[in-house]
């Protein structure tokens, strides 16, 4: 248990230090902003693509196991959605409680944590899940909003919309030209190579103290009634979902099956705010489901990587 509390303790550390120093020198919510840009358009996608181009090709191409992980968040998904629409019948604010209860925070907290907790290979079927996820969410959202009402373009425009942000999203490209690299086993040279390596080596340090920070920012004023279903979903369920479903879907080795879980586990994304923040649904209520559930995942994200050290939990359900 000690090595995994200096696995976690560490990580999460890094959060509290984040809140901490928010909190402490009380700098507006746009002070993050270049730190925020640094992240997203340099540290995370060096990262991606430099572990990406070292891979073999062959290994990029697991549909199975990309199909099963992306599969289970869908539905979570829906049993969120469906749920909220049966009480609230609202498909707007349906929506953004979906993506409460799915859409994890892959992109700040996943790659860092899975490298720690499973080395470098991780890196691979982290940024797989992290891009085909995010053409999930970035395609869901806007049609979901659209019929419900909230988003006022022409499907044409809106179909526009939702190809730009998926292709121009940084690590969207950066995967892609890393597959590209192991395809063709291009090599960059030393000097690139090397600041790639520093670049990659900020990406976790950068987004956990990040995301200490929006969290700091962002006051809890109202705990939502929803909070309970969305981190049971969230927290417990998904990663079980998700285990299971690969289980079915093939025989995945460790690094991959456990990586796809991990992510599973992790609280709402940041990115839900955003938004629930863009089209004016769940705002407040959204902002501590996110907060709620980051300090939820302490204790699970703790207990799943014991179990999975503990060897609790086996290689495949269905042998």
């Amino acid at each position: 248990m000690s090595e995994i509390a200096g696995l976690v303790l560490p990580f999460f550390g890094l959060i509290f230090i984040g809140f901490a120093v928010a909190r402490i020198t009380r700098q507006p919510l746009e002070a993050l902003g270049w730190l925020n840009t640094f992240i997203i358009y340099v540290t995370l996608p060096a990262l991606f693509f430099q572990l990406l181009a070292r891979t073999p090709f062959e290994e990029l191409t697991e549909w199975s196991f990309i199909f099963g992980s992306v599969f289970s968040t869908f539905l979570i998904f829906m049993m969120m959605f469906a749920g909220s629409l049966l009480v609230a019948g609202n498909i707007a604010e349906s929506t953004v409680k979906g993506l409460a209860a799915a859409y994890g925070n892959i992109g700040y907290m996943g790659p860092g944590l899975a490298v720690l907790a499973f080395g470098e290979k991780a890196a691979v079927p982290v940024a797989l899940i992290f891009c085909f996820e995010n053409v999930m969410h970035f395609t869901i959202a806007p049609m979901m909003m659209a019929l419900g009402g909230g988003d006022r373009r022409s499907w044409p425009q809106l179909a526009a919309g939702i190809v730009s942000r998926i292709v121009l999203h940084p690590f969207i490209i950066a995967t892609a030209l890393g597959v590209l690299a192991a395809y063709f086993e291009w090599s960059p040279p030393l000097p690139l190579d090397r600041l790639l390596g520093y670049l990659a080596n900020a990406a976790a340090p950068c987004a956990l103290f990040a995301m200490g920070v929006t969290l700091a920012l962002r006051p809890l004023r109202r705990i939502p009634v929803e909070i309970v279903p969305i981190s049971l979903l969230k927290l417990v369920v998904h990663p079980l979902l998700c285990y299971v479903m690969l289980s079915l879907m093939g025989d995945f080795s460790e690094v991959w099956l456990f990586s796809a879980v991990l992510l599973a586990a992790l609280p709402t994304a940041t990115n839900v705010f955003v938004i629930a923040q863009q089209y004016g649904v769940w705002v407040e209520r959204t902002s501590a489901t996110i907060l709620v559930t980051t300090c939820a995942s302490i204790m699970t994200v703790t207990g799943l990587l014991y179990m999975i050290r503990a060897g609790i939990l086996p290689l495949d359900l269905f042998p």
